[in-house]
C-alpha cells in the first residue's frame, strides 16, 4: 500500500519546511519502495511513497491538473482507467 504524508500550516501561512516532509516520507519508505514524490507551495507540503501495481512506468505523484493549480496525492489504482479515459476524451 502506498504512503501519503504532508503538512498544512493553517495559522499565519508559515512556509512548510521541505526537510520535515521528506523525513516523513522517508519514515514510510517501506510502504512505497518504487517511487517518491513531493509538492511544496507556501504553507502546503505533500509527500508520497509509491508501491507500483499497475502502470509500472507512470503514476508519479503528487500529480496536478494541466495548469498546475490543483494537486493531489492518492492511494489506489483506477482499474477501469481505459474506459474512463475514452469516455472523458469523448466529452
Amino acid at each position: 500500500m502506498c504512503g501519503i504524508c504532508g503538512q498544512v500550516n493553517l495559522r499565519g501561512n508559515a512556509r512548510v519546511e521541505p526537510d520535515a516532509v521528506r523525513k516523513m516520507a522517508s519514515s514510510i519508505s517501506h510502504r512505497g519502495p518504487d517511487d517518491e514524490g513531493f509538492f511544496f507551495s507556501g504553507p502546503v507540503g505533500l509527500g508520497f511513497r509509491r508501491l507500483s501495481i499497475i502502470d509500472l512506468e507512470g503514476g508519479h505523484q503528487p500529480m496536478s491538473d494541466d495548469e498546475g493549480s490543483v494537486w493531489i496525492a492518492f492511494n489506489g489504482e483506477i482499474y477501469n482507467f481505459q474506459e474512463l479515459r475514452e469516455e472523458l476524451e469523448a466529452s
